[in-house]
C-alpha cells in the first residue's frame, strides 16, 4: 500500500496512532484497576467505546490514504469494523430491549463471526502474490507449522469445543464452536506465515501478528472463561480485543504511510503489506533468510508441540479433532525431514563444488582462503608458495585454450604428486597455483620448489607435440615474514615475480622484494603511458655487404626515452612487456616508426630495408600478415621495405602455427631472417621447410673468431650451409677489423655490429651513410 506523504500528513499521522494508544492504555487501566462490577455502572464504560471507536477511525482513514492494493485494507478495516459493530449489539442487548435481546445478541455473534473471514481474507491478499514461488520445503515450513499451531489451540480450546458440541442446535452453540475453530485457523495461518522465509508481509508485519494473536487469546481466554464461569463484562480479558484491534489499525496505517514521497506500483504491485514501494525483501524481516538456521525455527517448535499434544492426549484423552491435527503434524514434518536431508546433501555437494576448481579439481582460491587462516592459527612454522607457469600464455595462442586446459591438469598432478598429505594444493586461476606447507622452513620450502620444478621439467605431450613446462615460485615464510594469509600471499606474490624477472626459478621474500613491486608496478604505468605519448624511439644500426661496403639494410632496435630515467634499452622493459601482455600494441607502434622512417628514406631515394624483431606471442597473431599488408600499402612502400626477425625458438616449438604466419607474410613479399641461428638445438629441417631468406648468425660465434680455429670453422660451414640452401647469411655482433676481414673471406653476405657502427637514431645514421658516400670505396667508418 502505498500514499503520497507530506510533512502534514506525518505530523498528523503520529498524533493520530499517539492518541489511539492512549485511549487503549486508559482502558486497560481502567479493566485492571476496578471491579468487573464497578466497571460496568462507572463513566468509564465509555473509555470502552472509545477503545472501540478509535481503532476503526485509524483503519478507514489509512483505507482513504492507501492507493495501491485497497483491497487488502478495505478488508482488514471491514474487520475491525464489524467487530465493533458487534460491540454495539452486543452493548444494546444489555439495555432493557424487551422481546430485542435475542435478536440483537444474534447480531452480535454473526458479526464476531464475519471479523474471521474478513481478517483471514486480507491475510490472503497479504501474501498472494508470492505463493506461487513457495517450493516444496518452504510449503511445508508452513503447514507444519500451522498444524502445530492448531493443535496447540485445538488441545486449549478441547473443552470449550465438548461443550458447545454438546447444546442444543442454536446461534449461540454455532457460535460457540465456530469461533474457536476460527481462532483456530487465525492462529495457523499467522504462525505458516511466520514459517516460511520468503512470504514478506512487510517491516510492520509484527504488528499485525500481534494484534492477531492478541486478539485470538482474547477469544480463547473468553471461551474458557465463560466454560468456568469466571468471566463477566469487564473483566481484564477484555484488553485482549482492545489491544487486539489498535495494533490492527496501528499495522493498516503504517503500512499506508512510506517512508519517502514515492508512490510505488500501483494497484498491480507486489500485494506485499504497502511495502512494494520499499522494495521489501528477505532484509525487511528479521531472520528471513532462506538458507539460515532459523528458518527451520518454526517447525522445530510446531513439531515438538505436536508431539507434546499426542503425548498429553495418551494420558487424558483429548479430541479426535485435537489428536488428528498433532497427528498430522508430525506425518507432515517427517515429509519435511526427509527433504530437509536431501538438500543438505545437495548443499553440501554444492559446498564441495565452490571449493574445488573445475578444470583440475584441486582446491580453489575460496579453500585456500577458508582453510589456511586455520591452519596459521595453529602456530608453527609455515610456508607458502606461489608458482606462475613461464610463457603459459604462449601455449594458449598457439595450440588453442583447450591444450591449455590439458597442460594446467597435468601440471596440477604433477605437483601433486611432489606434496606430501598435509601439504595444500589450490589452483588459484588462470596458471597460478598455490601450495601451502605446514611445519616447513625455509629449508623445506626451497626442497619442494626445486621438487616441483623438476618435475614440470619433464617433456609434456600435447596434441602430438612435446612441450616443457618451466614455472617460477615466489616463497613466504610464517611467521618471518607474516602470520595472515593476506601479507603472505601479497609477499610470496613479490618473490615470484622477482624470480620470473631473474629466471631464477625459486626465491624466497627478502624485504628488498617490496621495493621491486612497488617499482614493477609503477613501471608498468609508465610504460603503457609511453605506448600513447610517443616516448618509444628506434634506434637503428647498418648491416654492410660484405663484398663492396654497401649499406642496404638496417635493423630497427626501439628504445624508450623516459622522462626521468632517460634512454632505455629494451633489456630494462622487454620482459615486463611481455608479462603485461603488451606486446602486439608494442609491436604495432615499432611497426609504425619504422614504415614511417622507411617512407622517409624512400622518397630521398635511399632503398633501406628496415629488418624488425618480432617476439613469439606478435607471430602469434593471425591477423599481423594482414594488418601490415595496410600499413605498407598506406605508406606506399614496397614489400622489400620490411624485414622481420623471428627466433630460431619460435620455429622449433610450433612449426606448423610458424609455417602458416610465414607463408602469408613471404606471399606478400615480406623476408625473414632467423635471428640468434646456431644458439639452440637446431633442427636443420626447418631450414628447408620454411619461408626464410636470411640467417644471422649469433654473436656468440662471431667473437672467438680470432684465434680460434673451431670457431671459425664452425661460422664456415653454417655460411656454406646458408648458401648451399639460397639463404643469405649475416654475422652479428661484428667487433673488430679482424673478425670483418675473416667474415669476408669466408663468404659472409653482411656484418653487423659495434665495429661498423652501434645503433643510432634515423638523423644520425643519415649523417653516418652522408659520410661513406664521400669515403673511399674501401675505407670502413667506425
Amino acid at each position: 500500500m502505498t500514499a503520497v506523504v507530506t510533512p502534514r500528513r506525518q505530523g498528523l499521522d503520529r498524533w493520530m496512532l499517539w492518541a489511539l494508544w492512549l485511549i487503549i492504555a486508559a482502558h486497560v487501566a481502567s479493566l485492571v484497576l476496578r471491579a468487573p462490577a464497578d466497571y460496568v455502572s462507572s463513566p468509564f464504560i465509555l473509555l470502552g467505546v472509545l477503545a472501540a471507536a478509535a481503532p476503526l477511525i485509524v483503519c478507514w482513514v489509512a483505507v482513504a490514504h492507501t492507493r495501491s492494493n485497497r483491497l487488502q485494507a478495505r478488508l482488514a478495516a471491514s474487520a475491525v469494523t464489524v467487530f465493533v459493530i458487534g460491540n454495539g449489539f452486543f452493548a444494546a442487548a444489555d439495555l432493557p430491549a424487551g422481546d430485542w435481546v435475542p435478536v440483537l445478541a444474534a447480531l452480535a455473534q454473526l458479526c464476531y463471526l464475519a471479523f474471521y473471514p474478513l481478517m483471514l481474507a486480507a491475510l490472503f491478499t497479504l501474501v498472494r502474490h508470492q505463493l506461487r514461488s513457495l517450493s516444496l520445503a518452504i510449503a511445508l515450513d508452513c503447514v507444519v507449522g500451522g498444524l502445530g499451531a492448531a493443535a496447540v489451540v485445538s488441545a486449549v480450546l478441547g473443552p470449550v469445543l465438548a461443550v458447545g458440541a454438546q447444546g442444543p442446535p442454536s446461534i449461540s452453540t454455532f457460535v460457540g464452536i465456530a469461533s474457536p475453530v476460527l481462532d483456530l485457523v487465525i492462529v495457523a495461518a499467522v504462525v505458516a506465515i511466520a514459517a516460511s522465509p520468503i512470504l514478506m508481509a512487510g517491516q510492520s508485519w509484527i504488528l499485525l501478528v500481534g494484534g492477531l494473536l492478541s486478539f485470538a487469546a482474547g477469544d480463547i481466554l473468553f471461551a474458557l472463561g465463560k466454560l468456568n464461569g469466571t468471566y463477566v463484562v469487564g473483566h481484564w480479558l477484555d484488553a485482549g480485543w482492545s489491544i487486539g484491534l489498535a495494533l490492527v489499525a496501528t499495522w493498516l496505517r503504517t503500512a499506508a504511510t512510506p517512508d519517502t514521497d514515492d508512490e510505488g506500483t500501483g494497484d498491480g504491485g507486489t500485494g506485499d503489506g504497502g511495502t512494494a514501494e520499499r522494495g521489501t525483501d528477505a532484509a525487511d524481516r528479521p531472520g528471513a533468510s532462506a538458507s539460515g538456521s532459523g528458518v527451520l525455527a518454526v517447525p522445530v517448535v510446531a513439531t515438538i508441540a505436536g508431539l507434546a499434544v499426542l503425548l498429553v492426549s495418551s494420558r487424558h484423552g483429548e479430541s479426535q479433532v485435537t489428536v488428528g491435527l498433532a497427528a498430522a503434524t508430525l506425518v507432515v514434518s517427517s515429509a519435511r525431514t526427509v527433504i530437509a536431508f536431501r538438500e543438505l546433501g545437495r548443499m553440501g555437494d554444492l559446498a564441495r563444488l565452490a571449493r574445488s576448481d573445475d578444470l583440475t579439481g584441486l582446491p580453489n582460491r575460496r579453500a585456500l582462503y577458508a582453510e589456511v587462516p586455520a591452519r596459521l592459527a595453529l602456530g608453527g612454522r609455515n610456508a607458502l608458495l606461489l608458482l606462475d607457469l613461464d610463457r603459459f600464455k604462449e601455449v594458449n595462442d598457439s595450440l588453442g585454450h583447450d591444450v591449455g586446459d590439458v597442460l594446467l591438469v597435468q601440471v596440477g598432478l604433477r605437483i601433486g604428486a611432489q606434496l606430501g598429505a598435509d601439504d595444500l594444493l589450490v589452483r588459484l586461476g588462470g596458471d597460478e597455483f598455490a601450495i601451502f606447507l605446514r611445519d616447513s622452513g625455509r629449508e623445506e620450502a626451497e626442497v619442494v620448489a626445486m621438487k616441483v620444478q623438476s618435475a614440470l621439467a619433464a617433456p609434456h605431450t600435447l596434441e602430438g607435440i612435446s612441450l616443457q613446462s618451466s614455472a617460477s615460485i615466489g616463497i613466504a615464510l610464517s611467521p618471518e615474514h607474516g602470520e595472515s594469509l593476506g601479507i603472505l600471499m601479497r609477499k610470496a606474490d613479490m618473490a615470484m615475480y622477482r624470480a620470473k624477472v631473474r629466471r631464477g626459478g625459486h626465491r624466497v621474500y627478502h624485504p628488498v622484494d617490496d621495493s621491486h613491486g612497488d617499482t614493477r608496478l609503477r613501471t608498468l604505468e609508465e610504460l603503457r603511458a609511453a605506448l600513447v605519448t610517443n616516448q618509444l624511439v628506434l634506434h637503428y644500426q647498418p648491416k654492410v655487404e660484405l663484398s663492396g661496403g654497401e649499406v642496404r639494410g638496417v635493423e630497427a632496435l626501439v628504445r624508450w626515452n623516459h622522462p626521468k630515467r632517460g634512454l632505455l634499452y629494451p633489456s630494462e622493459f622487454l620482459e615486463l612487456v611481455e608479462d603485461a601482455g603488451l606486446m602486439q600494441t608494442l609491436t604495432e607502434r615499432v611497426l609504425e616508426l619504422a614504415f614511417d622512417q622507411a617512407a622517409v628514406w624512400h622518397r630521398r631515394g635511399e632503398r633501406l630495408t628496415i629488418a624488425v624483431n618480432l617476439a613469439a606471442s606478435s607471430l602469434l597473431d593471425s591477423g599481423l600478415p594482414e594488418r601490415v599488408g595496410v600499413m605498407l600499402t598506406a605508406r606506399d612502400l614496397p614489400a622489400t621495405a620490411l624485414m622481420f626477425e623471428i627466433t630460431e625458438a619460435f620455429l622449433l616449438d610450433d612449426r606448423g602455427r610458424a609455417s602458416d604466419i610465414l607463408g602469408r607474410l613471404r606471399a606478400r613479399g615480406i623476408r625473414i631472417a632467423v635471428d640468434d641461428f646456431g644458439v639452440g638445438y637446431s633442427s636443420l629441417a626447418y631450414l628447408r621447410e620454411l619461408p626464410i631468406d636470411e640467417l644471422k648468425l649469433d654473436r656468440s660465434f662471431v667473437a672467438p673468431l680470432n684465434g680460434d680455429k673451431r670457431a671459425a670453422a664452425v661460422v664456415s660451414s653454417s655460411i656454406h650451409l646458408a648458401h648451399s640452401l639460397g639463404l643469405r647469411m649475416v654475422a652479428e655482433g661484428v667487433e673488430d677489423a679482424e673478425a670483418y676481414a675473416q667474415l669476408a673471406r669466408f663468404g659472409c653476405d653482411q656484418a653487423q655490429g659495434y665495429y661498423v657502427s652501434p645503433p643510432v637514431p634515423a638523423a644520425v645514421l643519415d649523417e653516418w651513410l652522408a659520410a661513406r658516400l664521400t669515403a673511399d670505396a674501401g675505407t670502413v667508418q667506425a
